[in-house]
């Protein structure tokens, strides 16, 4: 078999590309990954099965080998499905290595085979442990070790799913602690260093500039660490004060270096400027977001301004609503720009300084298509070397339209740092262009318009993402050899969601075949989608600066953005009662002849926030879910035998009879109610409504069903077959009549439920709430 063939063999189980080339260097794995692989139907794996047989070969000793198959078999069939139970599987045979046959039944109980851990035992697990660090927690508050809680809890429930453990744990500590305050998010004192024997040993390291030098740079790789705000991470961003570009790695200093930045600073007095130039050609998403921050926030952060400018330098995809839509993005997100500019706006002056490079003999007019020039490794052009008038009078040609479309570029005599050579700078198109008409029929390319653009905006720091590392010496040389102001580019790592896509087309895909409305579906990751689905900017801001900013491109979880929702809509979104699924109760000896009107807390914790008034009645609706009458062990909520206190209202209610109608199902409960000071305590309360009204609510749940939907080794069949099914559910459920009224985008937290928010399709005669996020997972107690 070829190595290109074993490759193959192990993209199929799961691995990138690049994973199973570094497998194949490693000879005892590739000899068990192949020896496992003929021992399982690849094609009938189920998901995530192929990375546990990947797991395997990693791990098996050669002295268990001969049990390889026995191993894949239970992989094969979902018994071994963790990492846990396979690490489990082979410390059982290592510790059996003289047994000619395996003990099934000691090896299925050593790795926990047809165990299930309920979320009601991650539940009531959590509960002891947290209850014996209780007073601890109370006083350390966040900067207590859960690591300690979730130790106990593993070692109580080993089969049970770590994150399901770690998410209870931050549950029962945000349900005891309440959100976390400015005090909690403050970084902790640091502790006093112990005194030195030797004084000098301190100042010369005091005064060592080497040692200080070391001690401003970020921890690792350029990596800053999240911060609890965008203003307080880019305080710890260690980049060059304006008019210091020279201080940069790997800024290129010219005779003309001192003279131009002597000028820059006369024009820009000593300001931070930055941009955040968008290609208006899309809508913007939540990898935008980052962006958006990092410039506009380091601007802020330093006193200076950041520019919106529209790199609009290709007619043929751009349209006014993509310019309106991000500009709109911009200042929802809370940043308002020094100046909307246009690379347009400089067409002029880009085409003279493009006839200065052919001047200079610095660029060509080639004839190569664009097919032949596009790799990494393209045959040279035969025109490089071609006279500077013919390519003068050339480059004439192609603005006047007397050169067809394709058939000639004008290129830069420049190899880029990934060894491309000549990248173009300017093309063809005879098309109009949304801002300057049909004045043009050659547009600039990125590689020449944006370092460009910088230089006449007087850009201090050009801060761009990762995949544009590879044009920086374009970016240099192309300032310096036109002789005028060069900024400094810095790059980071680009901010990847995983279980989503963000490209236009493949939105525009998911659109065309109904699998979503539209640009602003809440099911998306757009910024008009999360903003519609009822998500603050703020929670978007703060996100972006718990990432920090790395020079890694990885992917993060939704989760996170999850938690960031939660933590703002907390403090702002006021409570309210919200029944989805209705069950009539009839309360038989309801203590007023008429409704009583309770006062129920905007934010219980603080009750100074205010309040709002909602009617207690004979009848009254709670969820379907709060009642089973045969309740499972741990129900505890209302069932025949139990009661449950309604929150707010100061009453017990009791079991008399369960109505049913004729199809068996319970249609209505009729209780007898005690006040709550005298009644037994009951072991939850729960929330409902009375003299409700009707509202239409819409539960959004995850698009795709795997990571990385773009990955054809996670998603053979493309993404749009990763498209999960019924992932918008409508339902008409009751509210209290206090939500009545509720304006666009105005956001509540329904009690027990989720955070909701006030969806554009409302009207005068039917309010639309949209799940944000839901709270704590419920897991029927």
């Amino acid at each position: 078999m070829s190595p290109e063939e074993t490759v193959e063999r192990f993209k199929a189980l799961g691995l990138s590309e690049q994973k199973a080339k570094e497998t194949l260097k490693n000879a005892n794995v590739t000899k068990f990954l192949l020896s496992a692989l003929n021992e399982v139907d690849v094609q009938g794996l189920s998901p995530g099965a192929g990375m546990l047989i990947y797991h395997l070969a990693t791990k098996i000793k050669p002295q268990i080998a001969d049990k390889l198959r026995f191993v894949c078999e239970y992989i094969s069939k979902g018994k071994l499905d963790s990492t846990l139970r396979v690490d489990a599987a082979l410390e059982y045979l290592l510790s059996n290595v003289n047994e000619k046959k395996v003990d099934v039944g000691a090896f299925e109980k050593a790795c926990g085979v047809g165990v299930v851990v309920t979320p009601e035992q991650v539940e009531q697990a959590v509960e002891k442990h947290m209850s014996k660090y209780k007073d601890e927690l109370l006083e350390k508050r966040y900067r207590f070790n859960a690591g300690i809680i979730m130790q106990a809890v593993r070692a109580d429930l080993p089969w049970a799913d770590g994150k399901a453990i770690k998410s209870e744990v931050d549950v029962q500590i945000l349900d005891l602690l309440g959100p976390k305050t400015e005090a909690d998010l403050a970084p902790p004192p640091k502790p006093e260093k112990k005194a030195k024997s030797a004084d000098a040993g301190k100042k010369q390291k005091k005064d060592d500039p080497k040692v200080a030098k070391a001690a401003e740079k970020p921890d690792a790789a350029g990596d800053i660490g999240g911060a609890s705000s965008i203003t307080e991470l880019m305080k710890k961003l260690p980049f060059h004060a304006p008019g210091e570009n020279f201080k940069s790695d790997g800024y290129v200093v010219t005779l003309d270096t001192k003279r131009l930045l002597e000028e820059h600073l006369k024009i820009t007095g000593g300001k931070v400027r930055t941009r955040f130039p968008p290609e208006p050609n899309g809508i913007l998403h939540i990898g935008h977001a980052k962006a958006i921050n990092i410039n506009f926030g380091y601007a802020a952060a330093h006193d200076g301004v950041c520019f919106l400018r529209y790199d609009d330098t290709n007619p043929e995809k751009e349209e006014e609503k993509f310019f309106v839509g991000i500009k709109d993005m911009v200042e929802w997100l809370g940043y308002k720009p020094y100046k909307i500019t246009h690379s347009s706006d400089y067409f002029d002056q880009l085409y003279e300084w493009a006839v200065q490079l052919i001047k200079k003999d610095l660029a060509y007019v080639c004839h190569q298509k664009s097919e032949e020039i596009k790799g990494f490794n393209p045959p040279p052009s035969p025109w490089r070397n071609r006279p500077i008038e013919e390519s003068l009078q050339l480059f004439e040609d192609m603005k006047n339209g007397k050169i067809d479309e394709g058939d000639a570029t004008l290129r830069m005599k420049i190899t880029l740092e990934e060894g491309k050579q000549d990248p173009v700078a300017y093309r063809i198109k005879f098309k109009p262009h949304h801002r300057t008409g049909s004045k043009w029929c050659i547009y600039p390319t990125y590689d020449y318009t944006h370092c460009l653009c910088d230089s006449i905006e007087h850009i201090t720091h050009s801060l761009c993402t990762k995949e544009f590392q590879s044009r920086r010496s374009s970016y240099y040389w192309l300032c310096n050899a036109l002789g005028i102001y060069c900024p400094v580019q810095w790059e980071y790592g680009r901010l990847n969601v995983n279980y989503t896509v963000v490209s236009k087309r493949k939105i525009a895909k998911l659109i065309d075949e109904g699998i979503v409305k539209d640009w602003d579906d809440p099911r998306l990751y757009t910024l008009t989608a999360l903003r519609r689905r009822g998500v603050p900017a703020g929670a978007i801001n703060s996100f972006c600066a718990g990432l920090g900013v790395t020079g890694a491109v990885g992917a993060v979880d939704p989760t996170m953005l999850d938690a960031a929702v939660r933590d703002a809509l907390n403090v702002s979104a006021p409570r309210v009662m919200v029944v989805l699924e209705p069950l009539k109760i009839t309360i038989t000896n309801f203590p007023s002849d008429k409704a009583v009107v309770v006062s129920v807390p905007d934010f219980p914790n603080e009750t100074d926030r205010g309040s709002h008034k909602v009617v207690f009645n004979k009848v009254l609706y709670i969820e379907a879910t709060d009642f089973k009458e045969q309740p499972e062990k741990g129900y505890r909520r209302l069932t025949p035998t139990q009661t449950v206190g309604l929150r707010h209202a100061g009453y017990v209610i009791k079991v008399s009879k369960v109505i049913k109608d004729g199809s068996g199902n319970v249609s209505e409960v009729e209780c007898t109610a005690e006040p709550a000071e005298s009644a037994e305590k009951p072991k939850a309360f729960i929330h409902w409504v009375a003299e409700p009204i009707t509202i239409e609510v819409r539960l959004y749940e995850p698009l795709f069903k795997h990571k990385n939907p773009e990955d054809p080794t996670e998603v053979p069949g493309g993404f749009l077959s990763d498209c999960r099914d019924d992932t918008l559910k409508i339902v008409n459920a009751y509210a209290d009549a206090s939500i009545k009224g509720a304006k666009l985008y105005d956001k509540f937290q329904f009690e027990r439920i989720g955070f909701f928010s006030v969806d554009p399709d409302t009207t005068p005669n039917n309010t639309v709430f949209n799940r944000t996020v839901s709270l704590k997972e419920d897991t029927g107690k």
